[in-house]
């Protein structure tokens, strides 16, 4: 299979879908990679990094597009990149289609399969692709929210950890799952009050047994999360549901009511966000905006701030699926991997991932019916 890995192009974006060791590693299983010239620069893999393990390298984007059976990106393609899509076209990559309408349009007009790598699931209900990713958001949900805290910002002139005799920062975690405790991690570390909301019992259990009681959980109902979010300093919203659009647990009433001055990150934005008033995604160029006197940090791709670190993170957990899709083919993999399967959200024309067809209001057709 020809592999193609293109440079991002969202805004900001630095990281690349495949290490040169990742494609050392699909070139050794008989594959041949191509590389668009200086797809891995943001992340400081030159090109020779990536000839040295056996790719080639690109003409530029169309070639890669062309060339290859399987795409493998970091993020979602750009309306840009739709005229690249053909009948046929494996797409491996993050792809977030409860929130983005015009792409599963595309993706189902030109039969494109489109196997996205949050929607992969293990027997446990654990997601493999999207963990890494959501360790990174979390932990900078908290450097940035500090960061932003600070008055220079327009913050409420906060540090995070207080200093003897004055309080540290609320901070308050919607979601107690991976970006929820990797969040609370670093809160922690830096003196913070924390407080997760999280509706799982079991969950609050782990959560207080890992933490050492020094967290203290609510259970998420929306009396808890208004007390919650009033007191909050800064605000994280940690919540997904795999494929759907994440609910908006936090209401405008309840941003108004904030301090002047707090912080919300809402690492679900890429889902839709689950506080009312992100109303719209911001980049790292121009990260947050001002309503009802709150901060509100709106960046879809956090982890591509820390791209070298999260590109080998993200290498490190897609390679064994890449690899099953490169010597297999999709139609042999996903019947052999149930996991993969649950990655598969557009085939043959048709939306085959319940909860993308439901955010989107579009039919669903199982791919059992498909293949």
């Amino acid at each position: 299979m020809i592999i193609g890995v293109p440079k991002e192009i969202k805004s900001s974006e630095y990281r690349v879908a495949l290490t040169p060791a990742g494609a050392g590693m699909l070139k050794a299983a008989g594959h041949e990679v191509v590389v668009e010239p200086g797809a891995g620069e943001g992340s400081s893999f030159p090109d020779e990094a990536y000839q040295a393990e056996g790719a080639s390298i690109a003409s530029g984007t169309k070639d890669v597009w062309e060339r290859a059976e399987m795409i493998m990106k970091v993020k979602e393609p750009l309306p840009e990149e739709f005229r690249y899509f053909r009948e046929g076209l494996l797409l491996f990559t993050y792809l977030h289609l409860a929130a983005a309408q015009e792409l599963t349009l595309a993706l189902m007009d030109k039969g494109v399969s489109g196997v996205a790598y949050e929607t992969i699931q293990l027997p446990n209900g654990s997601l493999p692709l999207l963990t890494p990713m959501s360790e990174v958001a979390g932990r900078m949900s908290v450097q940035v929210g500090s960061q932003f805290l600070e008055a220079f910002y327009g913050g409420r002139g906060i540090l995070l950890g207080g200093v003897p005799g004055v309080p540290p920062a609320e901070v308050i975690i919607l979601g107690g799952g991976v970006v929820g405790t990797n969040a609370a991690k670093i809160a922690l570390g830096m003196g913070a009050n924390v407080v997760i909301l999280e509706r799982s019992a079991d969950r609050m259990r782990y959560i207080d047994d890992v933490f050492n009681g020094r967290i203290r959980t609510l259970m998420s109902n929306p009396y808890n999360i208004a007390n919650a979010v009033r007191k909050a300093d800064l605000l994280i919203g940690a919540v997904l549901i795999p494929g759907a659009r994440a609910p908006h647990l936090v209401t405008e009433e309840m941003v108004k009511s904030m301090k002047k001055g707090a912080v919300i990150v809402d690492v679900a934005v890429d889902q839709g966000g689950t506080i009312a008033t992100i109303d719209r995604v911001t980049t790292h160029k121009d990260p947050v905006y001002e309503k009802h006197g709150v901060l509100h940090y709106a960046v879809a791709n956090m982890p591509g701030a820390v791209p070298r670190t999260s590109t080998f993170a993200l290498t490190n957990v897609t390679m064994p699926y890449a690899l099953e899709l490169a010597n297999k083919g999709l139609k042999t993999a996903v019947n052999q991997n149930e996991s993969l399967r649950k990655g598969v959200n557009t085939y043959k024309g048709h939306i085959t991932h319940p909860q993308v067809a439901a955010a989107a209001d579009l039919p669903y057709t199982a791919l059992d019916q498909l293949l």
